[in-house]
């Protein structure tokens, strides 16, 4: 056994490899563990077809929030653009959005030629074997390796050793100027020789080698066709170990727009992690019809293929986890799951009779509702009185003497929460607002503002002026090609999430109200990115909590109109939410 860093581990002859510890690897497994438990499915992903059309059909309206790789605002707009028909688009698709084509301009001419908006264009005759696969435009490693050997006559072995140093500056004089030597040597023209070393050179080391990619294209189609066949599953497995770029709150609104129950916290029902449960279809439920897909359906009542795949009375709904009940430990999970192992628990009294669960996480388990479904059958019993007994209730011990079945009922009979007050006590529980949006509470300001909501954006013209609010899910500042800081928002409006861009221009206006706020309204500019994909390049941003205020006071016009003294940002205004590469 020896211990070598990676230099030195090829200088020894050695294979380098690269061991990932992908988290959508164990999502993608706790969603096949569900199909079992729930369908009786046994899903072979290895033998899943690789050309299932209603997949591409998820992937070609970007409606890839949580799949591997290309769930990111950039990448959707990409989806957009590209209309993958066919797995190889996958691996084309995600070696395009990396630093290397994107500093090169490689996207552009890419998309336009397999539009046949333009006719592939190779800088050189030499290169059209290596680069017939892109139109010409160099996309992967290998033909970096290639299109360096075919105008150099540089051997395999050493081409690969100039792309690998290409993020040399102190390298980079000497590989262009014996490039140039041996390809002007081979009868190459001058300035197409110099061109092909500025793409090589600006596509540097920041790309995929084309092997990468496909293993990539792996575990990406995988979630893909998980999600268009069992959404609730797979959305179940990307709650629990939380792969990617988007805080839960975001996907519980995405499992929402699929006609995916989300069902409360329970604590004779919810699991250490997210779990699919059977429920029935209900008018009240917020199910949309169109929005179900082939997994909210139960096992029994799948229809002839003729038929109406949602005729079921029944579909799958999502159960909110222990795991998210801020302030719980594993072994509190386990003393709940053991202490209902033989029966359920009747009340609070019950609960903390049979586990070890501390006051504070039994306080904050009746504070989200995990006790509401008790079957105590106590009349006048409510959020607010399990929140009470939790407060007031003494366990009893072995040895105590035994109190009468009434004793743990409270005198006082409590108002129940008020909706606000249950997506207040979510939040701070969960993080979550599971039962109703948070932008609900805002729909008469809204109106005011006369929004456009994300589902009717696609129908705006581009250039078009509008007004959007939703709260902020996700914010970054990504290196682009420009060398401007920009920022990129998401925000969620209940329908859908919208990419907001704002450009360095805007912020010393807005910037404060950009990261400190949790809820905004933005007017600007809508720009179309696709078939249906659009952004907003803002203009002007308003903390929507501030404007809820003025509004009940009387003075929207006002706040909309005021604004305090412009905030200039420091050079270093970075910040980009955690998650994957996609």
């Amino acid at each position: 056994m020896i211990q070598a860093d990676k230099d030195d581990v090829e200088l020894l002859g050695y294979l380098k490899l690269d061991v990932l510890g992908v988290r959508m690897l164990s999502s993608m497994r706790h969603a096949i563990d569900e199909i079992a438990r729930t369908t009786g499915e046994k899903v072979d992903l290895d033998r899943i077809p690789t050309d299932d059309e209603p997949t591409f059909e998820l992937i070609r309206a970007s409606d890839t929030l949580g799949c591997f790789q290309i769930e990111s605002p950039g990448q959707r707009e990409l989806l957009q653009k590209l209309q993958p028909t066919r797995w190889e688009d996958l691996i084309v698709d995600i070696s395009l959005f990396r630093p290397g084509p994107v500093k090169s301009d490689m996207i552009q001419p890419y998309l336009r030629r397999r539009m046949g908006m333009e006719r592939p264009v190779y800088i050189h005759p030499d290169l059209r074997p290596a680069l017939r696969e892109t139109f010409g435009v160099i996309v992967y490693h290998e033909q970096v390796i290639r299109t360096l050997a075919a105008l150099a006559g540089y051997d395999l072995t050493y081409a690969d050793h100039v792309r690998r140093h290409l993020d040399r500056e102190d390298l980079l004089p000497g590989f262009r100027a014996d490039f140039l030597e041996r390809a002007t040597a081979r009868g190459v023209d001058r300035a197409a020789a110099e061109k092909t070393w500025t793409a090589v050179a600006e596509f540097a080391s920041f790309g995929f080698c084309k092997a990468h990619a496909a293993a990539f294209a792996v575990p990406t189609y995988r979630s893909a066709w998980l999600k268009t066949h069992y959404p609730a599953q797979f959305l179940a497995g990307i709650l629990t170990h939380d792969p990617g770029m988007y805080p839960r709150r975001l996907l519980l609104e995405d499992a929402r727009q699929h006609g995916i129950p989300i069902l409360p916290l329970d604590v004779n029902r919810s699991e250490p992690e997210y779990v699919v449960e059977e429920v029935e279809r209900s008018g009240g439920s917020g199910l949309e019809r169109s929005g179900a897909r082939r997994a909210g359906r139960l096992p029994e009542a799948k229809p002839d293929r003729r038929g109406d795949p949602l005729a079921s009375d029944h579909c799958f709904g999502i159960r909110l986890a222990l795991q998210d009940v801020h302030g719980i430990t594993d072994a509190e999970i386990r003393s709940i799951l053991q202490g209902r192992a033989d029966r359920p628990f009747s009340d609070v009294g019950d609960f903390l009779r049979r586990t070890h669960v501390s006051r504070p996480v039994t306080e904050a388990l009746a504070h989200a509702g995990a006790f509401d479904h008790l079957g105590d059958g106590q009349k006048g019993s409510n959020r607010r009185t399990h929140l009470y007994a939790a407060m007031t209730s003494a366990p009893q011990r072995e040895g105590d003497q035994l109190a009468l079945a009434d004793a743990a009922v409270p005198a006082h009979r409590f108002a129940d929460y008020s909706d606000a007050e249950v997506v207040r006590a979510e939040l701070e529980v969960l993080g979550l607002d599971a039962s109703r949006h948070i932008v609900s509470f805002f729909e008469p300001l809204l109106a005011d503002l006369g929004v456009t909501r994300t589902k009717d954006l696609h129908r705006c013209r581009s250039g078009q002026k509008v007004m959007v609010a939703g709260v902020k899910v996700a914010s970054q500042t990504p290196a682009i090609r420009s060398g401007q800081r920009i920022i990129f928002l998401t925000l969620d409006d209940a329908t859908g999430p919208i990419e907001v861009v704002v450009f360095e221009s805007v912020q010393p206006k807005v910037a404060k109200t950009v990261f400190h706020a949790y809820a905004m309204a933005v007017w600007g500019e809508l720009r179309r990115t696709g078939v249906k994909g659009v952004s907003i390049i803002a203009e002007e941003v308003w903390d929507l909590t501030a404007l809820h205020r003025a509004r009940g006071e009387g003075r929207l016009r006002e706040a909309m109109g005021t604004r305090t003294e412009p905030v200039v940002p420091s050079r270093r205004l970075w910040h980009s939410s955690p998650g994957s590469a996609g």
